[in-house]
């Protein structure tokens, strides 16, 4: 027990000093710990809360950038989106460009000041909701020819008055009793005691007011035009006080222009069969859209110039900007000169009190007059090639011409004229003609050329010769026409310098009568017939009414016209041209000669052929409107 206590006992010692050495051994290995601080820890925690900031501020940052992103792909997708519209929408634009193009061939550029050159007769305009509020699909181009100052923007129209303010003289070396507007084929015989006298007479009555109206829905274009002036007399009208005269309507008219070339136009109008200075499209009486009119200060134009205003119905197809085509349903009406007939015809009546002029005749048409017109525009020059279809007709009454009044005629049991067997006849008319015009030195100089020839087309020239005859037994006789113009004009950015010389011809339209043989033209009847007598067309009548306002008319002077032949030479001087509208003043000479048929003449008169002449002198100041 002890031996073991002893063997425990010293390795407790032993223990004991190996723990004691350990411990000083590690003591004296390890440095010293530091002493932690509060300030040490709240530093701990600020350095913490910074870091987490930044984080979140990085965190911010990407989530910014990835919005960016998103939107930039978006914006970029939305660009690329219109981008592909706005290319398509250029390409419509493009085809409406070229279309408009292809409807007015050669209308390049316009010169508003220089007058008498071509330009886009019909406004293109984007239809709008309001005027604040315009729609910004659909780009607006507007007529510059036709806007000015005056134009209205109202709800997506365009209302541009226009006119201009005349004031004019003429003074003709042989009187006619006539305004500004010449009666061509009224001038006097020598004989005629008009003929030994001249006139003078002033005028504002061709001074215009006009007002065109033009949109746009969709894919077409629309458009109005309404103009008039004071050429027409009411029974209280005089040139001694108020010279109160009425108003006339030139033109009114609507037109339907698609994007395809298609036109449609309908009212009153200057006929197809007037000349176009390029396409073909209405003229708006004031010289600035597609005229190839005379610039004539006379309102009758130029004898041989080929053209009506009236009642029209029209289709028009352009193909590209070279060739144009139109058909047109038109007015109908004929001009009658016959002589020694008996009483077997009737063509008309004069015009109704409640709508037409009760000292004018109106003749009984069967149907309208049909036109058809090419025109070609191939880079040099303008051509047209139109003709004309039209028909007459007269009610025929065999028995209203008897040899006695005793001679029974269509089955009647009583002698004399009567109505029995009378019927209708008919006749068709119309004719062709062509046209050629140039504009040569930079469309400084414009020559031109027209003829239009046929039977029964003698109303559509200023001359107004006749379209029929009546032959023996009462039916139709159509008179051989024609009319030619030829033109030479000089433009700069002032002056116009213009001439024109211009023929209307009317044929022989003679048929022999049995029942008029007694009498002096030997039973010729009709117009311009061999036997007609001229005898008295070189003799003055004192007048035969002391009324001193009663000229006495020629005896034994038929005179019927076989020929008008005009030479005119004027000018237009611009004074002012801009966006106030325009100041100018014009003088015109013209020459003019109405030719006749040869008839029975006594030895001693000059000529079986009598001649009336006329020199006149015009001139003019008017304000133009801008």
């Amino acid at each position: 027990m002890k031996a073991y206590k002893k063997v425990f006992f010293t390795a407790l010692t032993l223990a004991t000093f190996s723990a004691s050495v350990w411990a000083q051994v590690s003591a004296s290995a390890a440095p010293p710990q530091p002493t932690v601080t509060a300030a040490d820890f709240q530093a701990l925690k600020d350095a913490l809360a910074a870091q987490q900031q930044q984080i979140q501020a990085l965190q911010n940052e990407l989530r910014h950038k990835d919005q960016v992103a998103q939107q930039a792909q978006s914006t970029a997708a939305d660009a690329s989106a219109k981008a592909d519209a706005a290319q398509a929408q250029a390409r419509q634009q493009q085809q409406a460009v070229s279309q408009l193009e292809s409807d007015f061939a050669g209308l390049k550029s316009v010169n508003n000041t220089a007058a008498n050159q071509p330009t886009v007769q019909n406004a293109v305009l984007s239809l709008q909701d309001s005027p604040q509020k315009p729609n910004p699909d659909e780009p607006q181009t507007y007529n510059r020819q036709m806007e000015g100052p005056l134009t209205i923007h109202f709800r997506g129209i365009n209302i541009t008055p226009g006119g201009y303010a005349a004031a004019e003289f003429v003074r003709r070396s042989r009187a006619l009793g006539a305004d500004i507007s010449t009666p061509f084929s009224s001038l006097t015989m020598p004989g005629a005691s008009q003929s030994s006298v001249s006139e003078f007479f002033g005028s504002g009555r061709q001074s215009k007011i006009t007002t065109f109206v033009d949109g746009r829905l969709k894919n077409v274009d629309l458009s109005s035009y309404v103009s008039a002036d004071f050429l027409s007399a009411g029974v209280t009208s005089t040139s001694t006080s108020t010279n109160s005269y009425t108003l006339r309507l030139r033109q009114a008219w609507g037109q339907a222009k698609f994007d395809n070339g298609w036109s449609f136009l309908g009212g009153q109008v200057w006929s197809l069969a007037t000349e176009n200075g390029a396409g073909i499209s209405p003229d708006d009486d004031l010289g600035r859209t597609n005229d190839a009119r005379p610039k004539t200060i006379d309102p009758s134009y130029n004898v041989g110039f080929v053209f009506a205003r009236q009642y029209g119905i029209r289709v028009t197809k352009n193909f590209g900007d070279k060739v144009a085509v139109a058909v047109a349903m038109e007015n109908a009406q004929g001009t009658l000169s016959t002589h020694g007939n008996g009483d077997n015809f009737l063509l008309g009546e004069a015009g109704a009190s409640n709508s037409y002029n009760t000292t004018s005749n109106y003749t009984f048409n069967p149907s309208p007059d049909l036109i058809a017109k090419v025109a070609f525009d191939p880079g040099f020059g303008h051509y047209e090639v139109f003709g004309l279809f039209d028909r007459f007709g007269d009610r025929v009454f065999p028995c209203g011409e008897v040899a006695s009044t005793t001679t029974l005629c269509g089955g009647s049991a009583l002698a004399g004229v009567n109505s029995l067997g009378a019927y209708n006849s008919s006749k068709n008319g119309g004719g062709a003609g062509a046209s050629a015009r140039w504009a040569l030195a930079n469309k400084h100089i414009v020559f031109g050329v027209k003829g239009f020839g046929g039977s029964g087309v003698g109303r559509y020239a200023p001359g107004g010769l006749s379209d029929v005859a009546i032959n023996g037994n009462g039916t139709l006789h159509l008179i051989r026409n024609f009319e030619g113009l030829s033109t030479l004009e000089f433009h700069t950015k002032k002056l116009d310098v213009y001439s024109y010389a211009g023929v209307e011809y009317a044929g022989r339209a003679v048929s022999f009568d049995p029942l008029q043989a007694t009498g002096k033209t030997k039973g010729q009847v009709g117009y311009g017939a061999p036997l007609f007598n001229n005898s008295g067309c070189y003799s003055e009548l004192p007048p035969a009414v002391n009324t001193g306002f009663t000229p006495t008319t020629l005896a034994n002077c038929t005179a019927d016209t076989r020929a008008l032949i005009e030479g005119t030479i004027g000018f237009w001087y611009r004074f002012y041209s801009g966006p106030r509208g325009r100041f100018q003043f014009g003088t015109q000479y013209s020459y003019i000669t109405r030719q006749t048929w040869s008839g029975i003449t006594p030895v001693s008169a000059p000529s079986g052929a009598p001649e009336g002449l006329d020199n006149m002198v015009f001139t003019s100041f008017r304000y133009i409107l801008p």
